[in-house]
């Protein structure tokens, strides 16, 4: 484990004293970013690389999981190089793709509001816009027609929701809530931080999406956690890798669900009315570990992470405290979605646009890969439901690879929304576009 690769779980000060403890804690083998890594010895992974398959069943069949290690952890990063004019994602035949708006910068998340106004929320990892920008479709042609500036200087602002006269952003840092009327085309005032949410640890998994039921008398945080595998200590975990609950005035709040390393897409099933999220599962173990999932989630729950993945597999880098009282409790997930996929994006399909095959199905944005040798994601997928219960996934938005060899991509997408008019928006964040899937 190299001091790079560790030196962003430590808080970043540009001083030299900083770095010179920094060097002192690597020198004396307490480095807190890397110190459950570590734990696995080569001669250990070698042993596990030889365990053989590990079958699991899923909702929708038996999963069959290779050996922790038994191939290399790599680091293969994508190079963005956007669209040329006359190029588009690729969509199933029957459907057109064109663009729904560009040059937004980082457009992470898309959020259709009640009275049809399209809110999107230009944020990132680094050099973040912390911006929300209000489209409107006034006319229901597919085109936009208003662009305003609705709000700046949020602070990595994911997830946004109108609730009783109320405009919601989740920051990175904290819900906040303002006072809103409908048709407004700029949100004023400062905010009331209504819940206040960790941003510690390496903060990666930065995102805080929003949600509510269809009582509207509670709102759904997702939360992402502080580190890859607890590598941090999970003292920075508290109220990390799960889901909250709490009333709309922040108040009331539960762990609606626990264990679940990165989830961030939130809807809720049409048929069975039960909650679903995107999940980003952790890193490290090799091309093949592990699987990103869509899953159902139940109240209480507890999903495994990091102890523990697809149930009851130990993770072997916490061997030493393996913490199998809750290893033992660990629910399956419904639908693998890939390995190192970064399945994100998650809305189901309730219009009357696209053919009956994908009325209550979902769909899946994934961002793509950079701890895997060939890419994998890059695409946003479709899951088929059949009377409320999931399907094998499928290929839906194919393209965004333009040059496996050269490590080159055309972008990445994030966020699915469905528009008032039935299509389907996609956020592809790295080329600044939004693209509007319809039928011809």
């Amino acid at each position: 484990m190299s001091l790079d690769l560790c030196w962003h779980g430590l808080p970043f000060y540009k001083t030299r004293f900083m770095k010179k403890v920094f060097l002192l804690l690597a020198f004396t083998g307490i480095i807190f970013g890397c110190k459950n890594e570590k734990n696995v010895s080569e001669e250990t992974k070698d042993e596990l690389a030889n365990n053989g398959i590990t079958t699991v069943e899923t909702a929708v069949g038996p999963l069959e999981l290779v050996a922790p290690f038994s191939s290399e952890s790599v680091t293969k990063n994508s190079d963005v190089v956007g669209w040329a004019d006359s190029e588009t994602p690729i969509a199933p035949d029957g459907f057109t793709v064109t663009k729904f708006a560009d040059e937004l910068e980082h457009p992470r998340w898309t959020y259709v509001a009640p009275n049809n106004d399209i809110f999107v929320a230009e944020s990132n990892t680094k050099n973040s816009a912390d911006r929300i920008t209000l489209l409107r479709d006034s006319d229901n042609d597919g085109e936009v027609d208003e662009r305003h500036i609705f709000r700046e200087d949020l602070n990595q602002n994911f997830g946004m929701l109108v609730l009783d006269n109320y405009f919601y952003v989740a920051n990175t840092d904290g819900l906040y809530r303002y006072p809103y009327t409908e048709g407004q085309n700029k949100l004023e005032g400062e905010g009331e931080k209504i819940v206040e949410l960790s941003a510690s640890g390496y903060n990666n998994h930065w995102t805080r999406n929003i949600i509510t039921n269809k009582d509207g008398n509670k709102i759904y945080i997702s939360v992402g956690s502080a580190s890859n595998v607890g590598e941090q200590g999970m003292e920075k975990e508290e109220r990390r890798a799960n889901i909250l609950e709490v009333n709309p005035d922040g108040s009331g709040e539960i762990v609606y669900a626990d264990g679940l390393r990165n989830p961030v897409g939130m809807d809720w099933n049409p048929v069975t009315g039960d909650l679903w999220t995107a999940v980003n599962e952790r890193d490290k173990l090799g091309n093949n570990l592990v699987p990103d999932y869509i899953t159902s989630v139940k109240k209480g729950g507890w999903y495994g992470w990091p102890y523990s993945y697809y149930g009851k597999v130990n993770d072997p880098r916490w061997e030493d405290d393996p913490h199998q009282d809750l290893v033992d409790q660990a629910i399956v997930p419904d639908v693998p979605m890939g390995n190192h996929t970064a399945s994100l994006g998650l809305a189901f399909y309730t219009a009357d646009q696209f053919p009956a095959s994908y009325k209550n199905g979902v769909f899946v944005g994934q961002h793509g890969s950079w701890n895997r040798a060939e890419f994998a994601g890059y695409k946003v997928m479709f899951v088929p439901f059949e009377s409320g219960q999931p399907q094998q996934p499928k290929d839906f938005l194919t393209g965004f690879i333009s040059d496996e060899e050269a490590g080159e991509v055309h972008g990445r997408p994030v966020g699915v929304a469905i528009a008032p008019d039935g299509s389907l928006l996609v956020n592809d964040d790295d080329s600044g576009v939004i693209w509007r899937v319809a039928t011809q």
